[in-house]
């Protein structure tokens, strides 16, 4: 312990001339050229910040694919809906084999007891009232009172040609091309996952590829790759090779959603990442609200992947127009490419390098014969406090993504009697403005108490949602049913049963608003926590766990709906556990971003409470750190120290 701290252990010496090695907030009068490392306080400022044109240009191209995106990870809705069907040339009047709720979720609506057979719980659900291109209307199909018992389902399940009622603007989708009802149904939930899954192992390999051999390669890469899989899914002529070819489509996407967050994150100024980060997003809603009316357009669903896919060609001018990462360059002490971009920068903005107050390039100069450093994720195993961070942000993605799910299927289950909601318009666009008014609020909330607790009061919200639907409700309608005593009675007559299906969706809006934020939170968090040596790889493992929060749908849906209710205790247990562990995170407002390991390890939380007067704290700020630069030395003559001296100075008496 260096008197009585510690929290913190002593860094190494510096040789003589070394830079680059600590980050410019340890930087001190012995080693001046650690101030290449302070990209925020020097280097930024030198290349004019966000007001640089050249800055602002970058920026607006990392917006624009956040469209593309949009249309890519919302596709499922439209390529994956089960459709309604019946038995060709019976008429869809006269036997209906197959009704299903609506969209993205894929729900099953009322039943909560499905059938046992593949058929049933694939196809059976709430008939949903909403007409579409094909032809297919409510008025036309009568409701079903209750689904099929097993011997009509395999009676209609005998017929080898169907008619489909698409919904969702199209002529022909993926489950009607290749007959994926019945006994095929499963294979549109493997279909669901094939894209999720490779997502996840997208954003696990590729963050560490990026911070391996920069954002600018995998950026280019992905593309010319998502270009090539994705147009050929268009081509597929088996459910088989669609599945397989969706991974892979996943994989490229990942990658190009990894390098532009944390591109977008590097290029700006502390004071504006937050709400450079929230444009982008926006513009992704955009691409989320116009997805039905290009569907309506395209009609096909070959038709519409090739439309999702081929904006993507505009992303590959980006290799002559997007340069590398300036931050990670100088992170990883690449200096000799640093000093040509900084020169690239400044004559863009149409800087004079004379003007440089800061004394970057001649520090720059002193330090090009510097070998690259590069740093792999694995070395967060390693630290104390970094790899606390980032769990505490994964289980938090992974839960707010998770149990957005239960949310939105629970509000789901209360179609037939909201009949606003059986039609695939109002659910589809119900979860988008549900997102939109999540992200319009985080704007807010994060302005006014910043990262940490605006994470902390959505996660609240999302844990009383969430107990409030399975605790309170399930209590009333305990009560309802065997009432004990005359308070039971009362709340029996009192609560009906069009009340507590009004609490449950206004408990699932409430629910889907907040664990929305969490998860969107979660993530952006992480990019302002992790070091720019390892940003990518942090942010590949955050987006690596919201992505298993979204498979858990499938996976329910997969098994028939069983477990459901477990499904939903686990998560709400796990927002208990969230709200204690966001408590241990650092605020990252208006602060520096981390630029290697040593940077984020000191990147601690601060006191809830203000330290009293004459206190010393356990833990220190950055300011306090660069006076440990030559600790060594000075433990190697602290024998000749007065009594009462120590390494941090004298003992407080």
């Amino acid at each position: 312990p260096l008197g009585g701290r510690a929290e913190i252990q002593p860094l190494p010496p510096l040789p003589p001339g070394a830079g680059g090695a600590h980050s410019g907030c340890c930087a001190s009068a012995a080693a001046p050229s650690l101030l290449l490392l302070d990209y925020d306080g020097s280097v930024l400022p030198f290349l004019g910040g966000l007001g640089g044109g050249y800055q602002r240009t970058l920026v607006l191209l990392t917006w624009i694919p956040a469209l593309f995106i949009g249309f890519s990870q919302f596709s499922d809705s439209f390529l994956l809906d089960q459709p309604n069907f019946w038995c060709r040339g019976a008429g869809k009047g006269s036997e209906l084999a197959g009704a299903t709720v609506t969209g993205r979720w894929g729900d099953l609506g009322n039943w909560t007891t499905p059938p046992s057979t593949p058929f049933s719980t694939a196809a059976w659900g709430a008939t949903g009232s909403g007409s579409n291109s094909s032809g297919v209307d409510g008025g036309d199909t009568p409701p079903l009172s209750s689904p099929p018992d097993k011997g009509d389902n395999a009676s209609n399940c005998d017929c080898h040609a169907w008619d489909y009622g698409i919904r969702t603007g199209l002529v022909q989708n993926v489950v009607s091309k290749w007959d994926l009802v019945c006994d095929n149904a499963w294979k549109v939930h493997i279909a669901k996952f094939s894209l999720l899954v490779g997502l996840i192992f997208g954003y696990l390999i590729t963050g560490c590829i990026a911070d391996w051999v920069g954002r600018r390669p995998v950026l280019l890469f992905s593309v010319i790759f998502i270009l090539i899989f994705g147009l050929t899914v268009a081509l597929s002529v088996n459910v088989t090779m669609f599945s397989t070819l969706r991974f892979f489509e996943g994989f490229c996407l990942a990658g190009i959603i990894l390098t532009l967050y944390a591109i977008r994150i590097e290029l700006c100024p502390p004071g504006k990442r937050f709400m450079i980060t929230m444009v982008a997003s926006f513009v992704a809603m955009v691409g989320q609200f116009l997805m039905p009316g290009l569907a309506a357009l395209c009609r096909d669903w070959q038709v519409l992947q090739a439309v999702i896919i081929c904006p993507f060609l505009l992303m590959l001018l980006y290799w002559s127009i997007f340069p590398e990462s300036l931050r990670w360059l100088m992170a990883t002490q690449q200096f000799e490419a640093a000093k040509k971009l900084i020169l690239h920068f400044t004559q863009k903005n149409c800087i004079s390098p004379e003007s440089d107050i800061k004394g970057v390039m001649p520090e720059l100069e002193k330090e090009l014969s510097r070998r690259p450093k590069k740093v792999c994720i694995v070395k967060v195993v390693g630290t104390r406090n970094l790899w606390k961070n980032i769990v505490v942000l994964c289980v938090n993605s992974l839960t707010g993504y998770g149990i957005h799910h239960c949310f939105a299927r629970s509000m789901m289950g209360h179609e037939v009697k909201v009949p606003l909601l059986e039609n695939f318009y109002a659910d589809y666009y119900t979860m988008a403005s549900i997102a939109l008014a999540s992200c319009l609020a985080m704007c807010v909330v994060v302005r006014f108490l910043g990262r940490r607790g605006g994470l902390l009061l959505f996660m609240i919200l999302t844990a009383l949602a969430s107990l409030l639907q399975l605790g309170l409700l399930n209590l009333i309608g305990k009560y309802s049913q065997h009432p004990d005593s005359e308070l039971q009675l009362k709340l029996a007559v009192g609560m009906s049963d069009s009340v507590k299906d009004k609490f449950s969706i206004s408990f699932s809006i409430v629910g889907m608003f907040a664990s929305h934020a969490v998860g969107s939170l979660s993530v952006f968090f992480c990019a302002e926590i992790t070091p720019t040596v390892i940003r990518c790889g942090g942010l590949g493992l955050v987006l690596a766990s919201a992505g298993f929060g979204m498979l858990t749908a499938p996976i329910i849906e997969l098994h028939n709906q069983k477990g459901y209710f477990l499904h939903h205790i686990i998560f709400a247990c796990c927002t208990l556990i969230c709200i204690i562990c966001i408590l241990l995170l650092p605020e990252s407002r208006d602060q520096n971003l981390p630029e290697n390991i040593s940077n984020g390890e000191h990147y601690t939380r601060q006191p809830l409470l203000p330290h009293k007067k004459g206190e010393q704290p356990l833990l220190l700020t950055n300011a306090e750190l660069k006076d440990y630069s030559g600790l060594h030395d000075v433990a190697a003559a602290s024998d000749g120290l007065p009594e009462g001296a120590t390494a941090n100075g004298m003992k407080s008496m």
